[in-house]
């Protein structure tokens, strides 16, 4: 018969015995400016569109920061994540160019700070107003009479479509009839 163990006693602790070599950041408070600007810049790399101004930025990092502080463990992990960025890029993110930002972005893709930030992120800066307008996006239609009476096709940004009329022999379609095998 094999004994199992308890799952509340641990097997191997594992101790985190890298040396560091300057003394670990300190937590960034999540609602201070500081941490406000690291995420504008975090969220400006992620989401990078050249026209769009700082507005829906710092807009889109107050509701990331309002996000986190409904919940203490979301608050800790924002704290340790902005951290976490000041000492990858060797005590101060907001120094860091585009290209090595987004780096650091993608080594960290996966972690759940990033995770919580993309999940509040994609929404609260997708779903700006203004953000709206700078896509040509003009909201919802369906009380406008929806988007066949609203200009369905109205994209000025798409290529117009390259539509010609086939001179060629007629095509027989590859398509078997009804009780024939294909």
């Amino acid at each position: 018969m094999v004994q199992q163990q308890s799952p509340k006693e641990p097997v191997n602790l594992q101790v985190d015995q890298t040396q560091h070599e300057s003394p670990p950041a300190e937590p960034e408070v999540p609602g201070s400016d500081r941490a406000h600007r690291m995420l504008t810049r975090l969220l400006r790399v992620a989401y990078p569109h050249d026209g769009f101004p700082d507005g829906p930025y710092e807009r889109t990092a107050t509701a990331v920061q309002q996000e986190a502080a409904t919940d203490a463990g979301d608050d800790r992990a924002l704290s340790q994540g902005l951290a976490s960025l000041d000492r990858a890029a060797d005590g101060d993110f907001l120094a860091l160019g585009d290209a090595d930002v987004e780096a650091l972005l993608r080594d960290r893709a996966d972690d759940y700070f990033f995770v919580r930030v993309r999940s509040t992120a994609i929404v609260a800066l997708y779903d700006d107003k203004e953000v709206w307008g700078l896509l040509g996006y003009e909201g919802s239609s369906y009380e406008h009479g929806g988007y066949v009476d609203r200009g369905f096709d109205d994209l000025d940004w798409l290529p117009d479509p390259r539509i010609e009329e086939f001179d060629g022999p007629p095509r027989t379609e590859l398509v078997a009839s009804e009780g024939e095998s294909a």
